[in-house]
C-alpha cells in the first residue's frame, strides 16, 4: 500500500482498514468496488460497468481513482496537488478565528506531519507507532523480537527499533515544534508483523536470522495467530505481556523529545496507553512509562514535559470513565473501535449489509462515516462527564476516523471535546465543521 499510488480492492469498505490507512497516507482509496473481477493468474482485472459493458485491463494499463466520489476512470488523468493559499487561506482564517474546538491529525511520519501543519493542524492527535515498523529494513528485526527464543537477539532487535522510532519522534517533534503530539503505544496483534508460512523465501531468511530451522518457525507463526486478533493480545494487553516493548518505546519518546529540545525546539509529548478496559490496566502502563522516562532524565541530567492518558475505545472503559480520570491525564477516544465494540459490527467487513442496512432504513448512516449519536454518542457523553466531574480540566479529544466527518465533528463540539483528530487532508474540512458549529450554536 505505502508503494501505491492509488489503491482499489474488490473487497471491504470506506472504513476498512485499508481505506483508513490509505486515507492518512493521503492515497485515493475506493475499497470494495464489487464491479471488480481479478484475475491474479492472468494479471488482468474486468470491470463491469452500470450498462452492462465490460472493460478489460491488464498488467501495466492506467486507471485513475476518485476517493471521494468513489469513480473509476480509463486512462492517466492529469492531477495537481492541492493547496490553501489566495482567497480560500483568508476565508480558513476567518474559519479559525470562529472555531471552538481545535483540529489535529493523526501522522505517523515527519512528512505527515509537515502536511498536517500545512494543512493547519494545531497538533498531532494520534501517532501510531506500528506504522513504522513496516518499514523494508525494519520489518525483519520486528520479527526477530517476537520470534526469537534468545534474548540477546531480542535485545538487538529492540535497540534497532528504539534507533529507528527515536529518529522518526524527533522529525515529528521538529515538524510539530511548539504543538502537543500524541503518541499511541504499540496497538495491533503481534501476528500481523509476522509472515506468510507460504513465503519460502522469507521464511529461510528468517530462519537463517533466529538460527531455528523452518518447520519450527512455521509452527511458531502458526501460534501467533488468534482466533479473534481484534479482541485479544494487543493494546495494553500487549505492553502487559511483553513490558520490553513499551520500555523501548517510552525510551525512544522521551528521549527523542530531550534530543528536540536541546535543537531548540519545543517537543511536547503526549503518551498514550491503548484499549484500557480496567483502571488496573492503565495503573500498570503508566508505573511502566514513568519508570523509564524517571531512567532516561537521570541518565541525560535534564527533564522535559509529558502526558500519560488513554485512549477509550472499549465500552468498560466508557462506563468506568471516573475511575480512569482519576489516573490519566488525557482521553482520546478512539472511535473507530468504540463503535465496532459497541454495536458490534466488524469494521472490515460491514461492506456486505450495511448498504442493505441503509436501503431498508434499519441504518441511516454508516456509523463508521457518520458518529453514531444515540448510542456511542451516548457514551462518549457519559465519559466526558464522568471525567470532567474528576478532573475538571482534562483534556478530551477524538482520534477516530469521525474526527474529520462534519456531521460527527459538529457532535464533537456540542459534547465540549477540546479536539478532533482526523487524517492531514481532512484537516481543512474539520476546521470548517468545527466553525460551522459553532456559528450554529
Amino acid at each position: 500500500m505505502y508503494a501505491s499510488e492509488g489503491i482499489l480492492t474488490a473487497r471491504g469498505g470506506m472504513t476498512s482498514h485499508a481505506a483508513v490507512v490509505a486515507r492518512g497516507w493521503g492515497r485515493p482509496c475506493i475499497c470494495g468496488c464489487s464491479a471488480l473481477k481479478i484475475d491474479e493468474n492472468a494479471k488482468t482485472l474486468e470491470v463491469t460497468k452500470d450498462d452492462g459493458d465490460v472493460i478489460l485491463f491488464k498488467e501495466g494499463d492506467f486507471i485513475s481513482l476518485n476517493g471521494n466520489t468513489g469513480e473509476i476512470m480509463q486512462g492517466k488523468m492529469e492531477v495537481s496537488p492541492p493547496s490553501i493559499g489566495g482567497d480560500l487561506g483568508t476565508f480558513m482564517s476567518w474559519v479559525d478565528d470562529i472555531k471552538k474546538i481545535d483540529v489535529f491529525a493523526n501522522a505517523d511520519t515527519p512528512e505527515d506531519a509537515a502536511e498536517a501543519r500545512k494543512n493547519g493542524a494545531v497538533g498531532i492527535g494520534l501517532v501510531r507507532t506500528e506504522h513504522m515498523f513496516f518499514d523494508v529494513e525494519l520489518i525483519e528485526k520486528v520479527r526477530q523480537m517476537i520470534l526469537s527464543k534468545k534474548q540477546k537477539k531480542v535485545d538487538e532487535a529492540l535497540l534497532e527499533l528504539q534507533d529507528s522510532q527515536r529518529s522518526d519522534f524527533e522529525g515529528i517533534f521538529e515538524a510539530m515544534n511548539g504543538f502537543p503530539v500524541t503518541i499511541r503505544l504499540l496497538d495491533p496483534p503481534l501476528h500481523e508483523f509476522l509472515p506468510s508460512v507460504e513465503d519460502d523465501e522469507i521464511l529461510k531468511k528468517l530462519s537463517e536470522n533466529l538460527e531455528v530451522s523452518v518447520s519450527d518457525l512455521i509452527e511458531d507463526i502458526k501460534g501467533a495467530e488468534e482466533v479473534n486478533p481484534m479482541l485479544g493480545l494487543r493494546g495494553c494487553r500487549l505492553g502487559i505481556t511483553r513490558p520490553e516493548i513499551v520500555k523501548m518505546q517510552v525510551r525512544a519518546i522521551i528521549e527523542a523529545a530531550l534530543n528536540a529540545i536541546d535543537k531548540g525546539i519545543d517537543a511536547k509529548p503526549d503518551i498514550m496507553i491503548p484499549l484500557v478496559g480496567k483502571v488496573q490496566e492503565f495503573k500498570n502502563q503508566e508505573k511502566l512509562v514513568r519508570s523509564v522516562a524517571d531512567d532516561v532524565f537521570s541518565e541525560r541530567g535534564k527533564t522535559c514535559k509529558y502526558r500519560v492518558g488513554t485512549m477509550i475505545e472499549i465500552p468498560r472503559a466508557a462506563l468506568t470513565a471516573d475511575k480512569i480520570a482519576g489516573e490519566a491525564e488525557f482521553f482520546s477516544f478512539g472511535s473507530n473501535d468504540l463503535t465496532q465494540m459497541t454495536f458490534g459490527y466488524s469494521r472490515d467487513d460491514v461492506g456486505t449489509f450495511i448498504p442493505k442496512y441503509k436501503c431498508q432504513g434499519i441504518l441511516e448512516d454508516d456509523p463508521f462515516v457518520t458518529i453514531d449519536t444515540e448510542g456511542v454518542g451516548q457514551l462518549i457523553q457519559r465519559t466526558v462527564q464522568a471525567g470532567r466531574n474528576v478532573k475538571p480540566d482534562l483534556k478530551i479529544g477524538v482520534c477516530g476516523e469521525h474526527g474529520g466527518d462534519p456531521r460527527s465533528v459538529e457532535f464533537f463540539c456540542e459534547t465540549g471535546l477540546n479536539y478532533v483528530s482526523c487524517s492531514p487532508f481532512r484537516v481543512p474540512i474539520a476546521r470548517l465543521a468545527a466553525a460551522q458549529s459553532a456559528v450554529k450554536k
